[in-house]
């Protein structure tokens, strides 16, 4: 994803799946200050994938468009300091 930012969602709703419409991404976890590290997940030709630290289910769905969340609380806007 060379051609722009990459997107990051979190689940501070505890949700057991967040659908997407990106397939790169960065999962923060909650919101900070309970976020976890940010980690950059790849689903590749995958259409699920799993967190390894908050064990959210994120699911593509490309009708959502790059960035995109259901729901859109998900969407996480980082803010420089």
């Amino acid at each position: 994803m060379a051609h722009g930012a990459t997107p990051h969602f979190h689940n501070t709703e505890g949700l057991r799946s967040i659908e997407i419409g990106s397939k790169e991404f960065q999962c923060v976890g909650a919101l900070p200050p309970f976020d976890h590290p940010h980690v950059f997940l790849d689903m590749g030709k995958d259409t699920e994938i799993v967190c390894p630290y908050c064990s959210t289910l994120y699911i593509f769905k490309a009708e959502l468009g790059e960035g995109q969340a259901n729901p859109a609380s998900a969407i996480f806007e980082a803010h420089a300091a």
